[in-house]
Order: C-alpha cells, then structure tokens, then sequence
C-alpha cells in the first residue's frame, strides 16, 4: 500500500505539472493531443521502470526520458534523468546539472533533492533552495510539504524501496 501511495504521489506531481503544454491538447485526434500523450506515456513509464527498480530497463527509462526531455516544460524529466544517473552511479556534475535545470523549471522534487543533496556541503544554499521550495504553488497548497517531498526524493534515490 505504501509503494502505491508513493507512485500516486509522483503521479500527482508529475502529470498535474506538466497541464500546459503549450498547445491545445484537448482536440481529439490533433497533433498536438498526439504529442502529449505520447509524452504522458514515455514518463509514467519510465517513472515506473525507475520506481520499481527495473535495473535491466534502465536503458528504455533513458531512452523515454531523453524523447520525454524534448517536450517537457516542467523539469520533470531532467529529474528523473538525474534519479537514473544517480541509481547507476554517474558522474555527479551531470547529475547536478540535470538537477539545476530541472529546479530552474520548478520542478518541486529536484529543488528538494538540491536542498538535500547542499546540505551536507553548504547550509547557506541547502537554506537558498527551502526557501525556493516555499514559494512553488505545490508548497502553497501543502502537498507534497518539503518533508513529504523529501520523503518521496530518498525513496527514489535509496539502494532499495
């Protein structure tokens, strides 16, 4: 039960951030409705491949997150691009980069993850990127609240679930 409310929670945040999309994507058999259901598509699955820990899909997580990176206005895919780098142990710039760009878009999970992530080395930004998470409209409305973000973050981000 646990695992479904932590998916439903990525869901939530997920879908419901990406709702502009910069065209109208509400006319049946459009380009435009085409394209962004394509793009719904490649990031739940690649979200679930990365949440259930599919180690020998990681390679489709990142091929559907780079197609995904394309179309996304909300960071969200550089995030998880970033939780993947992470869970294959690559190199921590690039993680830090896909991190900042993803937190540059507001994405909520990627500013607590840096909050997270700066506070081992610098309090001063650890504090810059809480107080970021504050101002976002999630934040506002208390769902996910910083401590249940960063408990969805450390479960992304842990050996195992």
């Amino acid at each position: 039960m646990n695992k479904w409310m932590f998916f439903g929670a990525l869901l939530c945040l997920g879908l419901g951030g990406c709702a502009t999309h910069g065209c109208d994507t509400s006319t049946v058999g459009s380009d435009c409705r085409s394209d962004y259901l394509l793009y719904q598509n490649d990031m739940l699955q690649a979200k679930w491949i990365i949440n259930e820990r599919h180690q020998q899909s990681y390679e489709l997580a990142s091929a559907l997150l780079t197609r995904a990176a394309r179309d996304d206005r909300t960071g969200e895919a550089a995030f998880y691009q970033a939780v993947l780098l992470l869970r294959l142990k690559g190199d921590g710039s690039m993680v830090h980069d896909m991190l900042q760009e993803s937190a540059d878009d507001k994405y909520p999970l990627a500013i607590a993850l840096l909050a997270q992530l700066s506070g081992s080395v610098d309090q001063e930004k650890a504090r810059a990127y809480r107080a970021k998470y504050g101002e976002l409209d999630v934040a506002k409305s208390g769902y996910p609240s910083f401590p249940q973000a960063l408990i969805v973050v450390n479960q992304l981000i842990s050996p195992k679930n």
